[in-house]
């Protein structure tokens, strides 16, 4: 078998369960009155914006760092991330006392500048693109020893995110579909991985916004490809895949059985749902599952939803702008 994913097993992801869980909330599913009215399905949100760091990028992070050795601990460890995963990284660092380092393009908001640099680590933020920061990871990798803790492509960050599908599965056992938020693909493949280890017909629908989506891109080409990032709501979702990807565009393309995109009107018009409905703060890319199971026609009537919310990391000026549109 020649896609390296096929190493990864449903213990593997039950391990990550057992090994993150004193670092993590258990984020709880909430039936939605509103999307289920208007779908005619059941609908539930999966609300991760309720971990600690108000993102579901702590499983992963929690599980990759507590598998390295006390050697690879005592070097410190370095990430690059669009905001949410660097928080995760500085987060768990933090509660184990590791030197941690976080690289992030300029285009990440403020607010999750902030939030991460709460959390100790040394932040640089001198690139245009999460790919060159990613680059610079590396560089410290080889030059001083640190250990880098990937975003998506990686196999322990993969159980880690899959920990969420064990949760919806033990709250709603016959869950039909999971709709994600897509992006280096982590999240998905942990998801569609948890739940179809146990519901094989389980469908599994990944979410991106219309601007530099570049999984979907990829996926169409039959390769990974590079894209230049463009301004977003869903800003958590840009970022390359990685050429050399080894894991996340194999499993996306294998086991995810549908893409999608949505525009930004809809991704605010999703933020706005939620808010309303919820009263929920999410961020854009925590929104993608919303606005596209308010379109009509994408939700099967009767069927039963799971939507993961991923988290919170929005700045309270784009908020209001976006109150203020629709109210």
């Amino acid at each position: 078998m020649a896609e390296k994913y096929k190493e990864i097993t449903a213990n593997d992801i039950r391990a990550a369960a057992d090994r993150i869980r004193p670092y993590i909330t258990r984020t709880p599913l909430v039936y939605s009155p509103a999307l289920s009215e208007k779908t005619g399905a059941e609908v539930y949100l999966k609300l991760e914006n309720l971990q600690a760091i108000g993102a579901f990028k702590v499983r992963g992070a929690a599980n990759k760092i507590l598998t390295l050795s006390d050697e690879q601990k005592k070097k410190g460890v370095s990430t690059f991330s669009t905001g949410n995963h660097g928080m995760a990284v500085a987060h768990i660092a933090s509660k184990l006392g590791i030197p941690a380092t976080v690289c992030m393009s300029s285009h990440v908001p403020e607010v999750k500048v902030k939030a991460i640099k709460r959390w100790g680590p040394t932040v640089l933020q001198n690139w245009e693109s999460q790919d060159d920061a990613g680059v610079y990871c590396y560089e410290l990798q080889e030059k001083e020893g640190v250990t880098v803790i990937p975003p998506f492509d990686d196999k322990e960050i993969i159980c880690g995110q899959g920990t969420i599908a064990l949760e919806i599965m033990e709250d709603l056992p016959d869950v039909d579909t999971v709709l994600v938020p897509l992006s280096g693909g982590g999240l998905i493949s942990g998801i569609a991985l948890g739940t179809k280890f146990a519901r094989p017909d389980a469908k599994i629908v990944g979410i991106s916004m219309e601007r530099a989506a570049v999984m979907i891109e990829s996926l169409k080409a039959g390769h990974p490809i590079e894209m230049p990032e463009e301004p977003t709501l869903a800003d958590s979702l840009l970022g390359g895949i990685g050429l050399d990807n080894e894991y996340t565009f194999d499993i996306v393309r294998d086991m995810v059985d549908e893409t999608a995109q949505v525009s930004e009107k809809e991704i605010a018009d999703g933020v706005a749902y939620i808010m309303e409905n919820h009263k929920v703060i999410a961020e854009g890319a925590s929104a993608v599952g919303v606005a596209y199971a308010m379109r009509e026609g994408n939700i099967r009537p009767g069927s039963k939803v799971a939507i993961v919310v991923t988290g919170c990391g929005i700045d309270m000026k784009t908020v209001k702008e976006i109150l203020d549109e629709r109210y």
